[in-house]
């Protein structure tokens, strides 16, 4: 079988059945890896113990062993090194923890495991996912296997870049902003931002709590179903996961819309929008049309204020978040000559300033300012009460319509340094995604087409709470009538 084509639900019933071996999969995807790595920078870390754990499948099927209920059976993994994984190092792409290795797993990962996946390596991302072009990197950059001169998008972008150039069957990211959905488009696959709460947190290195999720990044819409339901699901260990049962959804998903109702949102049509993109979301609303969807015009005012909504309260919590790397318990301490002469100020100064690189340094410091006294009620309370409008806002549009759609991105992938210098710039790359994050509904980005420069463009699907299923229908539906569905990237055939 084409390992490389196959759908990860084909792979792991040819493994199930003895057609191909868990060791050929993960060998394969080894073997690319060791070819076109170095081109782009998406692994970091890699799984000295894959090989084996794999092999450790081979015999448990060559003895009989059952294993049928194993949804990921054999499916070799890409992590983004924002999740703990244990005993394989996990940095969150910083310095300041160059050498953590974790005691234990994330819960997304040790879901993928009791699924029978496995782990290939770590991947590359933007610093504590504080970016939107994986250029913060301690690791350095990450590059578009689509254009080697061009960014894979942030934070998760060496989960993009890995999935869009095969190094991996799936990959997991986080999306705190659009983090997912952004570096999803600019690599042509399938990105998915689950509803807050769908999936444990535990075990993911915080950045905005009220803001962060982990999802599947991955080639088809029938992928992400698979691989969201084996990770989504009540945990002890996050007190803020759903108890909702109904996860089922690669065996419910339905690609008939007709009569579904789909609004477009009228802020989201701007003069900033890139012709490419606007033609990509014309056509895909044309054929949702010819699908039978009933297309509708929506109006939420406050999505013009989501991104200073946004960048408030993410910042807020991020400094909050990282207040724990201090350099006493664990990570990185500036190596001081004599500690017994060092205050404790210039021990903590330091060592995060030197520890921290200088974009979440930025977020560290403003999100400090809007949390300190006489400033909180004017900034991250005002932030917090604006947030509840905005949730108010698309609430009432969903009773007028079953999802939306819009752009993921003003533009197709950008040129590497292209914004890096310019934070207002790159902050409002975010400017379609970070209003399901605040509100806390699922998002996610389908490859719909190729730009004149032929770089990928995704569009934006977004449904009401917990309401995956619906969103994943309507993705699949529209997936047929892609026209880049299945596209690769030249020189990684």
């Amino acid at each position: 079988m084409d390992i490389l084509k196959s759908s990860l639900k084909d792979i792991s019933a040819a493994i199930k059945s003895k057609k191909i071996s868990a060791t050929e999969a993960v060998e394969f995807y080894l073997k690319r890896a060791g070819l076109h790595n170095s081109k782009i920078n998406a692994y970091i870390t890699m799984n000295e113990h894959a090989l084996a754990q794999a092999k450790e499948i081979d015999v448990k099927l060559s003895k009989g062993e059952d294993l049928s209920n194993k949804k990921l059976l054999g499916i070799p993994f890409g992590i983004k090194d924002m999740l703990c994984t244990k005993g394989i190092k996990t940095t969150a792409a910083s310095k300041i923890l160059e050498n953590f290795v974790p005691p234990y797993d994330a819960t997304v990962v040790s879901r993928i495991k009791s699924n029978g996946g496995i782990v290939l390596g770590k991947l590359n991302q933007d610093e504590f996912a504080m970016g939107s072009s994986n250029e913060t990197s301690t690791h350095g950059l990450c590059r578009n296997p689509w254009d080697l001169e061009r960014v894979p998008g942030g934070s998760s972008g060496g989960s993009a870049a890995a999935q869009a150039a095969g190094l991996a069957a799936a990959t997991i990211g986080t999306d705190t902003g659009g983090s997912i959905r952004q570096p999803a488009s600019y690599c042509g696959i399938v990105g998915v931002k689950p509803t807050y709460g769908r999936v444990s947190r535990y075990g993911i290195i915080a950045y905005a709590s009220s803001l962060d999720q982990a999802g599947p990044m991955v080639n088809s819409v029938e992928d992400a179903a698979l691989v969201l339901e084996s990770i989504c699901g009540f945990d002890e260990m996050d007190s803020t996961t759903s108890q909702r049962s109904d996860t089922q959804f690669s065996q419910n998903i339905n690609k008939s819309i007709k009569g579904t109702k789909i609004g477009v949102l009228k802020e989201f049509f701007s003069d900033q929008l890139d012709m490419d993109v606007k033609k990509s979301l014309e056509l895909a609303i044309d054929n949702l049309k010819k699908l039978g969807a009933e297309i509708v015009e929506v109006s939420i005012p406050l999505t013009a204020h989501a991104v200073p909504i946004y960048y408030l309260i993410a910042a807020s919590e991020a400094s909050s978040n990282l207040s724990r790397y201090d350099g006493v318990k664990y990570g990185y301490r500036y190596d001081f000559k004599d500690l017994s002469s060092v205050s404790l100020d210039s021990f903590y100064s330091k060592t995060r300033g030197h520890g921290f690189g200088s974009e979440v340094k930025r977020r560290i410091i403003m999100g400090t300012y809007c949390l300190s006294s006489g400033y909180y009620e004017a900034y991250y309370g005002k932030a917090s009460q604006v947030r509840r409008l905005l949730k108010n806002q698309f609430s009432e549009v969903f009773k007028s319509c079953d999802a939306l759609i819009s752009p993921v991105s003003t533009t197709p992938a950008f040129k590497l340094g292209e914004r890096i210098d310019d934070a207002l710039a790159m902050y409002l790359n975010d400017i379609f995604t970070v209003s399901t994050n605040l509100v806390g509904i699922p998002g996610m980005s389908l490859p719909y087409s190729l730009s004149q420069k032929n770089l990928p463009i995704g569009v934006q699907l977004m449904c009401r709470d917990f309401d995956e299923q619906k969103m994943l229908n309507i993705a699949a539906a529209l997936e047929e009538t892609s026209p880049v569905r299945g596209a690769f990237p030249k020189g990684f055939v």
